[in-house]
């Protein structure tokens, strides 16, 4: 091996990506070299399957991989001949030209097929099935290709990544250059998934001056923005300025000023001491305003009446078999007697017994009703306990995307102009409903409409801003009843009693011989890690009778030993490991295996989706992918550079592999992100969680996602202490103040 360690240049065609980090643009590549199979390695962020690619390097033996070609300098260069230029075309590189279309030119044109697309394009409409304007179209992919490339490279040395570079392209073309150059900043409010940070790095790479207040207000916009991902409509002014000190470092400009130069612009509203995004401002007190002007009686109170719905309800009741309590019959009393209600209570309270009472009146009554959710896993248990079909808030409004990569805005299709036509609108699991989705939802509800409200009071705050169930029920003068006695105590299982007991701040039974609640005293992560794996791959889905995915590994945090990325490393490999016949991506620092559990973590209002054709009573086509949605890897596609995902509710999508930010692994999610989910049985580690996790909401959540069991693993001190402790939600939301205001107007 005389070769190894010695510089070298070698030239050769790009016959596969082998592996990639999209973030850094390192690859792997499967090189064909004068008859040889090579594995080129190094940052070449540019390089597709089908280039031509001459590089100077090294080749080195690896201790794993074995012989590499370790690239230090490259650079692609045209095809020389036909044969090139016909694998180029054929490997999907040029939009437009698969195999026989590629096969078709360069039997036509021969060594010229190049310099005919780009000098002459409109001769390739000589060749049969190719018109004219598809001849302009290839030519404008090949030209687009060249000056993406270009930008990459460019890109690259300012440090942004392969993806990124991507999105800042597609966003502005070759004006790329200018709003770089120009003001950085731009960059994080134009284009999703660049933050402050980044664009504050390549900033200073260009020696811009720190203390500019384009960066001051970048890094306003930033510390607000990141408030927001926290919960929080807003932040006190002061908070604000500290968070952006904090931010910026020693060196930045006067924040004060631009604080109230933003002001002044409009970028920001402030009301008193608090500084908003104006969305968000305006936000409150439209729901506010619409939630009011939704209070009022529908039918006349009228003698007897009560009795009349009571006695009503109660034959309902009766036909149907439910158990009910006067609690639940006043509910459904209120329910038919006003254009809003809030029905709230925890597990085993008979919320569900109580929904359908009321469905079953108005639909006796011949009125529509319509049920919706937050999320798909929400929707579908609520079409479970009901019969009645339910949908996800989102597809009941109609969601429309405007704009592009820069400006992308969700438009509901379904709003004041064009309200939503049901004469009762029942919308569960509201704990998870943020102040923006509120807005939208009552924007679209007709003044003739009745609206229900259902949730949990006690689960945690929706993901996104605002606390809006919370700060509802803690108005008294909405029609509300929340629901407390267990029913059926004595057959009652120990989740719904110790879900209970955690809500009350009361300590819980902590045992291994309990069936349906286990816990195991553990104090070393790696042996709850272990004892994670053999539960949910040997243990459980015997015991159970259910299948090892559907078991659901919940923790606190995202971060550490325990948490929720690199638990679903280790249940990756224990779940779905590698195999000759599973295609895989490496994206960042997450590995994509076909078969794989995934999340979509943001909501993408313009991700197209069809219906796969098992489930043939759904739409078969739309738009929208929604932060906490749940499926499985169909299909990792290298030539086309994605991946597809079958969804829980049959919805298949196909994600680009620059965009695959959106989805992380859920083998293992945070608790926060479980809400409206169930399943069989959830496992919880809890061993020393940050202090700010350390609360009774995060726990009561977790238990009260598992249906059949629960099983803890770690310490028992851990449990008291978040059962003992109360707060983890406090959120900066007026949305209870306005509501006060509203009301009293």
């Amino acid at each position: 091996m005389d070769f190894l360690n010695e510089q070298t240049t070698v030239k050769g065609y790009v016959e596969k990506v082998l592996f990639e980090n999209a973030e850094n643009g390192y690859k792997a590549l499967s090189v064909l070299c004068d008859g040889s199979d090579d594995t080129f390695v190094g940052n070449m962020p540019d390089v597709s399957k089908g280039d031509t690619i001459e590089a100077s390097g090294e080749y080195v033996d690896h201790p794993r991989f074995g012989i590499q070609f370790k690239v230090s300098s490259y650079r692609i260069v045209p095809p020389a001949d036909s044969e090139g230029m016909e694998r180029y075309l054929a490997s999907g590189a040029v939009t437009g030209v698969g195999e026989k279309l590629a096969s078709r030119i360069v039997s036509r044109f021969g060594d010229d097929t190049f310099r005919i697309i780009e000098e002459e394009p409109e001769r390739l409409a000589e060749i049969k099935g190719i018109s004219r304007r598809k001849a302009m179209e290839i030519a404008a992919a090949m030209e687009e290709k060249k000056d993406l490339r270009d930008a990459m490279v460019s890109m690259s040395a300012l440090g942004i990544s392969q993806s990124m570079a991507v999105r800042i392209y597609d966003s502005y073309g070759p004006g790329y250059v200018g709003v770089i150059r120009t003001n950085p900043y731009k960059l994080a409010e134009d284009i999703r998934g660049i933050g402050f940070k980044t664009a504050d790095a390549i900033a200073e790479k260009q020696g811009m001056d720190p203390c500019s207040i384009d960066r001051s207000m970048a890094g306003i916009m930033y510390a607000l923005s990141e408030a927001q991902t926290d919960g929080h409509c807003y932040l006190p002014a002061e908070e604000l300025l500290e968070r952006t000190a904090e931010l910026l470092g020693p060196e930045h400009g006067e924040l004060g000023y631009a604080l109230e130069e933003m002001l002044h612009a409009g970028k920001l509203k402030r009301d008193g001491d608090r500084i908003y995004l104006p969305a968000y401002y305006f936000a409150e007190l439209s729901c506010a305003r619409m939630l009011c002007e939704k209070n009022i009686p529908m039918i006349s109170d009228l003698p007897g009446l009560d009795d009349k719905i009571d006695r009503e309800v109660r034959r309902i009741a009766e036909n149907g078999g439910m158990k009910t309590d006067d609690l639940q019959i006043r509910a459904v009393r209120e329910c038919v007697k006003n254009g809003l209600f809030i029905l709230t209570g925890g597990p085993g309270t008979g919320k569900t017994t109580t929904i359908n009472m009321i469905i079953e009146y108005f639909v006796e009554q011949g009125l529509e009703v319509v049920l919706a959710a937050p999320t798909g896993r929400a929707a579908k248990r609520m079409t479970e306990a009901t019969g009645y079909e339910a949908t996800t808030i989102h597809r009941l409004l109609g969601v429309a995307v405007m704009g592009g990569e820069t400006a992308q805005t969700a438009v509901f299709q379904k709003n004041a102009e064009d309200p939503l036509e049901a004469d009762v609108i029942i919308i569960d699991e509201m704990s998870m409903v943020d102040i923006m989705l509120f807005k939208a939802l009552l924007s679209a509800v007709p003044v003739s409409s009745r609206l229900i409200l259902v949730g949990d009071a006690s689960q945690l705050p929706s993901v996104g801003p605002g606390n809006v169930l919370s700060d509802i029920c803690s108005c008294s003068f909405f029609p509300m009843v929340r629901l407390e006695k267990i029913f059926r105590q004595d057959e009652a299982g120990s989740i719904v009693i110790n879900a209970h007991k955690i809500d009350k701040g009361e300590h819980i039974t902590l045992s291994s011989n309990i069936r349906d609640f286990i816990f195991l005293e553990r104090t070393d992560a790696s042996v709850i890690r272990q004892t994670i794996g053999w539960m949910i791959s040997e243990k459980l889905p015997g015991y159970l009778n259910c299948d090892a995915m559907d078991i659901q590994v919940l923790t606190p945090m995202k971060k550490g030993a325990l948490g929720a990325v690199e638990l679903n490393r280790f249940l990756q490999h224990v779940l779905n490991p590698a195999s000759m016949d599973k295609k895989e991506y490496m994206y960042g620092d997450t590995l994509f295996r076909e078969g794989d559990k995934v999340m979509q973590t943001k909501n993408d209002y313009k991700l197209e989706w069809k219906t796969d054709e098992r489930f043939e009573s759904l739409s078969t086509s739309g738009m929208g992918v929604f932060n906490g949605d749940l499926g499985r890897i169909r299909k990792i596609d290298e030539g086309a550079r994605a991946i597809t995902v079958i969804f829980d509710d049959g919805r298949v999508a196909t994600y680009p592999f620059s965009e695959l930010d959106e989805l992380d692994l859920s083998y293992s999610m945070t608790i926060h992100k479980s809400q409206g989910s169930e399943y069989p049985a959830v496992i919880i580690p809890l061993l020393d969680p940050p202090e700010p996790l350390v609360y009774r909401n995060l726990l009561y959540t977790g238990v009260t996602r598992a249906r059949s069991c629960v099983i803890l693993l770690g310490s028992s001190e851990t449990v008291y202490r978040m059962t003992d402790t109360r707060g983890g939600n406090d959120r900066y939301s007026s949305f209870a103040e306005r509501l006060v205001q509203a009301n009293g107007r």
